[in-house]
């Protein structure tokens, strides 16, 4: 289990702007027409823990209570993340007196070799070394770079995968301290898994999965079975968490496919077999193995 959260780690690479203008144009701009943020509504606590930073010093959630936290989980192997270090570098410089940003590193490289990059990147937040529990109780982080903002409670109230828009960060970051925001709009949702998999059993929807031939009755009854059932892929997640985890897994959409069909009544295809796929394609997203880390 210590190394299948490592299985999944994808660097998701989205395009990054930002603007030099006056914080609510800018972020009319990076959310296009209609400029939203998003919270959860009812956020749970940050699951906690003990850390020793790179510098020696002790490092918990618990020494910020009364600031807003940026954990960003990150690896110095990986693109996306060494591109927001300068974007994380700059928020923490702009609002050191009430946000706190924390580097949890997923690395295999030795302390002494992240210490040089974080040097050299001047990173100026305390970064540690994440163990494969606290990436578990994060929701086992399948992409990277991948960040959990907390409010000044220490409530989790979302979480980004990949690479973001620095806008986005500080936008959200200035609503939970309260600082103006200009015209952006602010959401609340219920987490049903968008942020922990725990939640996944409040999902009414789930990605890949097709609910619609279903009568109110069958589709609770299927909801319930994604929730009690658990995926064969190797994630030791349920159907429903699996799917929310990682939608692109044949094993959970099948059998997801196979209990709407029951239900329905219907016959169903399951997708073609591993073995009919090329032996030179890389090992599927959803088989547990030891991948290579990426070279420079």
């Amino acid at each position: 289990m210590c190394s299948w959260s490592r299985d999944r780690l994808l660097g998701r690479i989205f395009s990054a702007c930002f603007a030099g203008l006056a914080l609510w144009l800018a972020a009319a701009s990076a959310f296009a027409q209609q400029p939203t943020i998003r919270f959860a509504r009812n956020p749970d606590p940050a699951p906690e823990f003990k850390l020793t930073t790179l510098d020696g010093k002790g490092l918990s959630v618990a020494d910020y209570k009364s600031k807003v936290i940026l954990l960003n989980f990150w690896a110095t192997w990986c693109g996306p993340c060494r591109a927001e270090i300068p974007d994380l570098v700059e928020l923490q410089n702009k609002y050191k007196d009430q946000l706190q940003v924390i580097g949890l590193v997923v690395d295999d490289e030795d302390q002494e070799a992240i210490k040089k990059f974080v040097s050299q990147y001047g990173i100026n937040y305390p970064v540690a070394i994440a163990t494969d529990e606290l990436r578990l109780e994060y929701g086992g982080i399948p992409a990277l770079p991948t960040s959990f903002l907390l409010n000044s409670e220490g409530r989790v109230v979302q979480k980004h995968e990949g690479l973001r828009d620095p806008v986005l960060y500080e936008v959200e970051i200035r609503s939970l301290m309260g600082l103006p925001i200009g015209n952006v709009k602010v959401e609340t949702f219920e987490d049903t898994g968008q942020i922990f998999l725990k939640h996944a059993d409040r999902a009414t929807q789930l990605p890949g999965v097709d609910l619609s031939k279903l009568t109110p009755e069958q589709k609770i009854a299927a909801l319930h079975k994604f929730n009690a059932e658990s995926c064969t892929c190797g994630c030791q997640y349920t159907l429903a968490q699996c799917r929310i985890w990682d939608r692109n897994c044949n094993v959970s959409k099948d059998a997801t496919a196979k209990i709407v069909a029951s239900l329905a009544g219907i016959s169903h295809a399951t997708s073609d077999p591993p073995a009919a796929q090329p032996a030179s394609t890389a090992p599927s997203p959803t088989k547990p193995a030891t991948p290579e880390k990426p070279q420079p």
